[in-house]
């Protein structure tokens, strides 16, 4: 089995922030974001945390369907931007 995971530390969220899943906490400020993506299941499961924290939170939309580990960088990529661009639901601006 095929795996791979990509962390970005230092993501300024916007305003407003980002959603976690399953009725959790919109986070501000200073984020760390996880990906990581297995192709057994072909999904990317994208995670933010406080930076420095140690709990990962899963953002609201995760997992995402993702067919390839190089579309799931892309995908990863894509939350980037889309949470610096302030975007409080990033995974439907970044599939």
């Amino acid at each position: 089995m095929s795996w791979a995971s990509w962390t970005t530390r230092g993501v300024f969220a916007g305003r407003d922030g980002v959603r976690t899943g399953e009725g959790g906490p919109v986070l501000t400020g200073e984020l760390d974001v996880h990906t990581t993506w297995t192709e057994e299941e072909r999904l990317a499961h994208v995670t933010v945390q406080y930076s420095g924290a140690s709990e990962w939170l899963p953002l609201v939309g995760s997992p995402v369907p993702c067919s390839s580990e190089d579309a799931s960088r892309t995908l990863h990529d894509a939350v980037i931007h889309a949470i610096r661009a302030g975007h409080t639901e990033p995974l439907p601006f970044a599939t």
